[in-house]
């Protein structure tokens, strides 16, 4: 399940009140940049329960830009686009060709440069790899898995499965062989588009487990022959497979022989068809296929429209895996704008190609600003000069945030003394990643509110969303004018949200999953009820109409004293505590106190250990010295000093091996598999009881 959790305050309990299904207007303000003038319009909760908004007449500032109020408004207007949206993604794409034609649509690396195409292109290429499909016998609602990383092929395959009838099913290609063969033969795909031979070799290893595949396409086929030819690539089996290219071609002959083919092939598509298998991440246990269905991605692709928060003119850069929601509600934005999206899946590649392709905004998981975070101050601390003038700037940036969130007015003089901060600081921050960020979006895992705070200060706004694989990826996010830190926004409009007696978060609306595929109750570990409502199994609250999720209900921990920890809030004070920690896992249900397993972070520790004599050491061998060990604990007891006496870690331990999605330690999004490294290091839990 893909889960944006965050830990919350204390004193910010659930309200009584009804379901919340506006969007919420603004009483404090948000993570702008520091020193842009802003105005408080204050909130006030309808008769209902069902939302706030704010006064008529009122606006808020965000980046020195006013901000009408209408924009948080859900009126009788939004409600009649909302309904008047496409039936499906496939004529979504075809609304945005006939309206955005001959302008630039995507950007991708090919060879040292970058290529430009634009949405006729783009939509030329989807039609003829539809066609394709159509001549391979994809037919209405046939399932297609789509095993690749991020890159443009992955983008036309999508919309192109979709075009001929059929539902994609998205596969990591990190996926270990045993669950991408049971995601195929799960799904019952019938064909597969692959990335490469090492996909491939996957599927031909687990061809006995997948009767009903009757096709491979492979992008990146190797090349065989003396000539390079590549049309066939495996042993003899040419029946079987096949390259990305002679479907092309197959599909440009159908379209020679018979032109409206794939017309009448999205003709038949309606809101209530199948467009996407998306399988959960499986960190507690087998992964489960969300049905979505059209209407789900045109749903949200209407409902991002009507936040107003982003535009044609904006160019997001997109590197998140696509077999994730996440980086589908992307290009559903990219439909509903006419933005441009500049596409790589490179993590090693993100900063470079920031600076490169100059986007607006960035989408990406916290690990990814807690990495950036760390870099960046470990290079701006590396004489003692730049380091108290590094020090000296942020702290002046939190003194003008803090007045800001409490709506007090900076005063000149501190004004000023930001302006000089911003100049030999911040911007330089903001120039390492392209200069032109209006904001990052965070999703799929909590963000640390300090976090939030810290790229606010240097003029970044991270806006936290939230949402499930179930809810088709996002159902809240935080807005530029009104963005608080420790809580994932309001709804977005036509969603509703409640808090059940026992604190879960329910959702219901247009995005919210059809059920799992072979069980369409949606029955398990969460719930789809008759009533539309999902249980989400988050545990959270609601403020003024923003949600904060405290935690997973199935993680609380309930010690041998009786006292419940919620695991989550622990582990992220623990990250946001030391620059050197990649992750944590706090344990100790049943048992008389919490413990935690940390998990440094291999190149921050490596930095660290070069600068203090021990940067000949193997990790292993590293994160077993006293040095390592006392840089840990410190961090530890500054957690410690601002925790209730039962949620205190007592003892920790290193994990000897650093997670990865290779030792099945971590999800493609970067989250702890808490059940696999919870069997992994069980003699080592047991040994901070001992």
């Amino acid at each position: 399940m893909t889960v944006a959790e965050r830990t919350a305050s204390a004193d910010n309990g659930p309200e009584p009140d009804g379901p919340v299904s506006a969007i919420p207007g603004s009483s404090v303000p948000g993570s702008g940049a520091p020193g842009a003038s802003r105005t408080d319009p204050g909130a006030a909760r309808r008769a209902d329960g069902g939302g706030v908004g704010p006064s008529a007449g009122e606006q808020r500032q965000s980046g020195g830009r006013a901000v009408s109020p209408d924009l948080d408004a859900v009126d009788d207007g939004v409600i009649r686009r909302l309904g008047a949206r496409a039936p499906s993604v496939p004529r979504l794409f075809a609304d945005r060709v006939s309206a955005s034609g001959d302008t630039e649509a995507f950007r991708y690396r090919r060879g040292p440069g970058w290529t430009s195409v634009t949405w006729r292109e783009a939509d030329q290429r989807v039609r003829r790899l539809a066609a394709g499909l159509l001549d391979a016998g994809v037919r209405r609602g046939d399932r297609v898995a789509l095993a690749c990383s991020t890159r443009y092929e992955w983008i036309v395959a999508d919309l192109a499965i979709m075009a001929a009838g059929g539902a994609c099913t998205g596969v990591f290609p990190t996926t270990s062989l045993e669950d991408t063969a049971f995601i195929l033969a799960d799904s019952g795909a019938t064909v597969a588009i692959v990335e490469n031979a090492s996909i491939l070799a996957k599927l031909e290893a687990s061809r006995g487990q997948l009767p009903a595949l009757r096709r491979v396409v492979v992008i990146d086929p190797p090349a065989t022959g003396a000539d390079g030819d590549a049309s066939a690539v495996t042993d003899g089996a040419q029946s079987w497979t096949t390259t990305l290219d002679a479907l092309e071609d197959a599909g440009a002959g159908l379209l020679t022989r018979d032109p409206g083919a794939v017309d009448r092939a999205v003709a038949e598509l309606g809101p209530d068809d199948l467009a996407t298998l998306v399988y959960t991440s499986g960190t507690t246990g087998r992964p489960k296929g969300a049905r979505l269905v059209h209407d789900c991605w045109t749903y949200q692709a209407a409902a991002i429209g009507e936040r107003h928060l982003l535009g044609p003119d904006d160019v997001q850069l997109l590197w998140l895996p696509m077999a994730h929601s996440f980086a589908n509600v992307l290009l559903a934005a990219q439909l509903a704008t006419g933005m441009v999206t500049a596409v790589d899946g490179r993590v090693d590649r993100l900063v470079e190609n920031m600076v490169a392709q100059r986007p607006t905004f960035v989408a990406a998981a916290p690990r990814i600003f807690e990495k950036a975070r760390a870099r960046i101050t470990e290079t701006a601390t590396s004489s003692p000069v730049r380091g108290r003038l590094f020090e000296s700037a942020f702290a002046v940036g939190a003194r003008v945030q803090r007045l800001q969130e409490s709506g007090r007015r900076v005063p000149v003089v501190l004004r000023a003394r930001y302006a000089v901060a911003d100049r030999l600081v911040f911007a330089k921050i903001r120039a390492r990643f392209g200069g032109r960020l209006r904001f990052f979006v965070s999703g799929a895992a909590p963000l640390n509110p300090e976090l939030g705070r810290w790229f606010g200060v240097a003029g970044i706004p991270i806006l936290e969303g939230y949402g499930l694989t179930e809810t088709s990826g996002a159902m809240f996010v935080n807005m530029p004018w009104r963005n608080e830190f420790g809580r994932v926004g309001g709804p977005f409009p036509g969603c509703e949200v409640r808090i059940a007696d026992d604190g879960e978060v329910l959702l219901r609306g247009p995005s919210v999953m059809r059920g799992y595929h072979g069980d369409p109750a949606g029955a398990g570990v969460t719930g789809l009820g008759e009533d539309g409502w999902l249980a989400t199994g988050d545990i959270g609250n609601l403020r003024d109409g923003y949600l904060a999720i405290t935690d997973r209900k199935k993680d609380l921990i309930k010690t041998s004293n009786g006292k419940y920890v919620a695991p989550q809030k622990v582990e992220n004070l623990l990250t946001a505590e030391s620059p050197y920690l990649a992750s944590a896992m706090v344990v100790g249900d049943g048992r008389n106190y919490c413990a935690a397993l940390l998990a440094p972070d291999p190149e921050a520790l490596g930095g660290w250990a070069e600068r203090n004599g021990l940067g000949e050491l193997p990790y292993a061998e590293l994160v077993d010295t006293e040095q390592v060990r006392k840089l840990f604990s410190g961090a530890v007891d500054a957690v410690n000093a601002r925790l209730s006496q039962w949620e205190t870690v007592k003892r920790f331990a290193l994990m000897p091996d650093p997670p990865t999605e290779d030792n099945g330690l971590l999800t493609a999004t970067q989250k702890l598999r808490r059940r696999a490294v919870a069997t992994r290091y069980a003699e080592l839990v047991d040994s901070l009881y001992t």
